[in-house]
């Protein structure tokens, strides 16, 4: 069976007319499909808006900006050749078996001339009418007498399970040669206001305002709503036409009985028809299937040795009434609460296959499978003949392009137990549909037009679905994960929406990550694609969690893809934002914040403290967890972010140019061969730790020439010739020393408040004196160059005695601070130094 196309021969008979073809055993016939290697993924591109969209059934939809090369130009419509291709896939195929002799369309004469007749002027007009009035055979047959009025000609859409944009798209591609091209919404409606076309749309399942939106949408098309009274009606303004659809009259419903028949009806069967008028209210449907029940009881009255009108024998027997009656036996005709719902006998007196089919349809919500699919489904080769057994019997109707059973026929079987075993039955049909819509030789096309069996199957399986064994996968997550690729193909979009809905809580049920987030990506994508970036965002985050999860790289890649577009659509790029919301002062999420602080030592005298402006604020940037954010306050909105640009730009300027002076200085200020940076070695003291607070400076010198120490920090002396540290030998804590010509203070400043000269001071202009160069006395413990005289010596000042005694010699890479305080000015280092080279 190929699982695309059915030849002549599948029905039983070949082209030149000779004796069906010997099939090959089932076993064969399913190995020719078995593939001796992987078959390669079938991904489809599109274009899709502005978006180039690659269906990838591996990894996940990718989705990019489409670039200009790849765009199309403006759709195109169709010929008159390819209308009339286009209009004939619209309608159902034909049931295989006899020719059934066409039923004439009695008694809608004047119904039929009024729609024609607004129609032609342009007008759209609502035919309303109960189920099984015969409004399908009706607009038929308007259609035909149409189709010259317009410069589109005829365009016949179903209603079923649409919505108007939906409907939309297809009187679109129904018009307009756009293969791989789903236009925007607003290049959809360019394109739709210049069809003029005479739309034939049944089973409408909506009104008002979406109604109202679909004519205004189509202003040169002149619309025939066929619709059932449930539906909501147009608003007041839609300037719609309504047209009522009523039953037959009485002599009408007898005449289309005889019809149906064949021959004339005995007095007994007329009055019976009566009956059956006033019960149905005329419904011409009961008459059809009223004459099905005439012909089965014919064919049962005439014996066993006759043959049904499709070939095939009877082959089980009637559940009321025997098959093979005795020949002067007389068949009753049906009761009365069996003719008004004559579903269950029609059935019980039909073929094993055309039972076997009615089940899968109430199994599948009233879906009739595809008569390609039944051989398959039932396991007959000759089960494709059961739809035409449905068809003569009025059990089921053309619904677009496929058949659903006709109404009432689904609750009438219910009721009769062909519902009992319907998760079996659509277990059975979705593991077909799984095989065959994932089958290479089948087009997306077709899996659209198969679109509601296969959600139908999904909506009766995704409720109970349960983990499955190890070496086993789920049967609804598979047909989801293989029909969804093919939908998104085909353009059927309403359809891929809900099988990946049904998908992604199938696979949650079913415990299948991987699955899951495939189908959350979809779900992204699709979003992404139809403008809805906030849900966009959440489904593809959702997928990248999982696929993090799963260490899936591909698919995690492709996700991240999707996600940067829809940042990109929506302008919430994260690192501009977090620029903009650092350079703006506003909070960061996730950011850590800490408090500017001086070092242990104090600001060097070098590098002045910048004062900021009074409206300055100051962005903090790093935060650690015991200080607290800043603010809400101290935050500023866009309007002052260019002043704190324009100061923020001042400072750094400000700050260069004390940085450029200082390498200056540095570097023209080595001509003093007792300068003590000079001496340092490179072998320094281990005792010097990162957190001693001296950031490098010298270490001023008591009025004994040894090195300034405290009880509480042992601080190391100024170094040797050989660049090792000593260490001070007074106990006695003293205090950082400042020149007497220097106002004291600390970090560097005065006691006014304002900084300290960042150059040292100049040496007092006296004769030096001869130094002796210092002569190490032991290990680590160098000796000044001289003793300074009491008048030169720095007068000290007071300072708090520290409480802590144990010395602290951290030798840490953390950076905490020493647990003593001590405070010293590199301008009082500086004036020790020159100091010591006086004397």
């Amino acid at each position: 069976m190929d699982p695309n196309n059915r030849g002549p021969e599948e029905y039983g008979h070949d082209d030149d007319g000779g004796p069906p073809r010997q099939r090959p055993p089932r076993d064969s016939l399913t190995s020719d499909f078995a593939q001796h290697s992987p078959a390669l993924a079938r991904t489809v591109q599109l274009v899709a808006g502005d978006f180039l969209l690659t269906v990838n059934p591996v990894d996940g939809s990718e989705i990019e900006a489409c670039p200009p090369g790849e765009r199309p130009g403006r759709p195109e419509k169709f010929g008159a050749a390819e209308r009339a291709e286009v209009d004939r896939a619209a309608r159902p195929p034909v049931p295989p078996g006899p020719t059934r002799t066409a039923l004439p369309l009695l008694a809608r004469q004047d119904e039929r001339e009024q729609l024609v007749r607004l129609l032609a002027r342009g007008r759209s007009v609502r035919l309303t009418g109960p189920a099984g009035s015969g409004r399908t055979s009706l607009l038929d047959v308007v259609a035909e007498d149409c189709s010259d009025l317009a410069p589109d000609g005829v365009v016949r859409l179903s209603g079923f399970n649409r919505t108007a944009t939906e409907l939309l798209y297809d009187l679109f591609y129904a018009v307009f040669n756009a293969p791989l091209h789903r236009p925007d919404r607003d290049e959809l409606l360019s394109c739709v206001r210049e069809i003029g076309a005479v739309v034939v749309l049944d089973d409408i399942e909506f009104g008002g305002a979406a109604l109202d939106e679909l004519l205004d949408a189509t202003p040169e098309c002149a619309f025939v709503i066929g619709a059932t009274p449930d539906v909501p009606a147009p608003s007041a303004d839609s300037a719609v036409e309504d047209v009522f659809l009523n039953g037959l009259e009485r002599a009408d419903g007898l005449d289309l009985l005889e019809r149906c028949v064949g021959r004339v009806l005995t007095e007994d069967e007329s009055n019976w028809a009566g009956d059956l008028w006033f019960e149905s209210e005329g419904l011409p449907l009961r008459f059809v299937q009223a004459g099905a029940l005439l012909r089965q009881r014919d064919r049962l009255r005439a014996g066993a040795n006759a043959v049904d009108e499709f070939g095939v024998f009877a082959d089980a027997p009637p559940i009321d009434a025997p098959l093979e009656p005795d020949p002067g036996q007389e068949i009753p005709l049906p009761a009365l609460g069996e003719a008004a719902a004559p579903a269950p006998l029609l059935a019980s007196r039909l073929s094993e296959s055309a039972r076997a089919t009615l089940r899968f349809a109430v199994a599948l919500d009233g879906e009739v499978p595809h008569q390609a699919h039944l051989p398959a489904l039932i396991g007959d080769t000759h089960a494709d003949a059961a739809l035409g057994e449905l068809a003569a019997s009025g059990l089921v109707s053309p619904v677009g392009s496929r058949y659903r059973l006709a109404a009432g026929v689904l609750t009438q079987l219910e009721a009769a137990g062909y519902g009992d075993d319907t998760e079996t039955f659509a277990r059975t049909a979705a593991r077909h549909y799984g095989w065959w819509a994932g089958h290479p030789s089948v087009t997306p096309e077709r899996v659209c037009a198969e679109a509601d069996a296969l959600l139908a199957a999904l909506a009766v399986l995704v409720p109970g679905t349960t983990p499955p064994a190890e070496d086993e996968e789920s049967v609804t997550v598979r047909l989801a994960r293989t029909a969804a690729p093919a939908f998104a193909a085909g353009g059927h979009w309403g359809a891929w929406e809900r099988s990946l809905r049904a998908g992604s809580e199938a696979s949650r049920l079913a415990g299948e990550v991987s699955e899951q987030a495939y189908f959350h990506h979809e779900l992204g994508v699709l979003a992404l694609c139809g403008g809805q970036l906030d849900r966009a965002r959440a489904e593809l985050e959702a997928s990248i969690g999982l696929r993090g999860a799963l260490a899936d790289k591909r698919g995690t890649v492709a996700g991240r893809r999707a996600l940067t577009l829809v940042s990109d659509r929506d302008g919430s790029a994260p690192g501009l934002l977090v620029g903009l919301g650092a350079m703006a002062g506003e909070e960061v999420p996730d950011a850590r914040y800490d408090e500017s602080a001086s070092p242990p030592g104090g600001v060097p005298a070098a590098f002045p403290p910048l004062q900021p402006p009074a409206d300055a604020q100051t962005v903090v940037v790093h935060r650690s967890p015991s200080t607290p954010a800043p603010s809400r306050k101290a935050r500023g909105g866009l309007k002052g972010l260019a002043k704190r640009n324009l100061v923020a730009a001042g400072a750094g300027a400000l700050l260069v140019a004390v940085l450029g002076t200082v390498v200056t200085l540095g570097a023209t200020s080595g001509n003093d061969p007792n300068d003590p940076s000079t001496q340092v070695g490179v072998n320094p003291s281990a005792s010097v730790g990162i957190d001693d607070g001296n950031l490098g400076a010298d270490v001023p010198k008591d009025d004994k020439g040894t090195a300034d120490t405290g009880t509480a920090t042992s601080r190391p002396t100024d170094p040797g010739p050989d660049g090792t540290y000593g260490t001070s030998d007074d106990p006695t804590p003293t205090e950082a020393a400042t020149p007497s010509g220097s106002p004291s203070g600390t970090q560097g400043t005065g006691t006014g408040g304002t900084p300290s000269s960042p150059r040292p001071s100049s040496p007092r202009p006296s004769t030096p004196r001869p130094s002796t160069p210092s002569t190490p006395t032991g290990p680590g413990t160098p000796t000044t160059s001289g003793t300074p005289k009491p008048s030169d010596s720095p007068t000290p000042t007071s300072s708090p005695t520290p409480t802590d005694t144990t010395p602290s010699n951290s030798t840490s890479a953390s950076g905490s601070a020493s647990s003593t305080p001590v405070e010293t000015s590199s301008s009082a280092s500086a004036s020790a130094s020159s100091s010591q080279q006086v004397i």
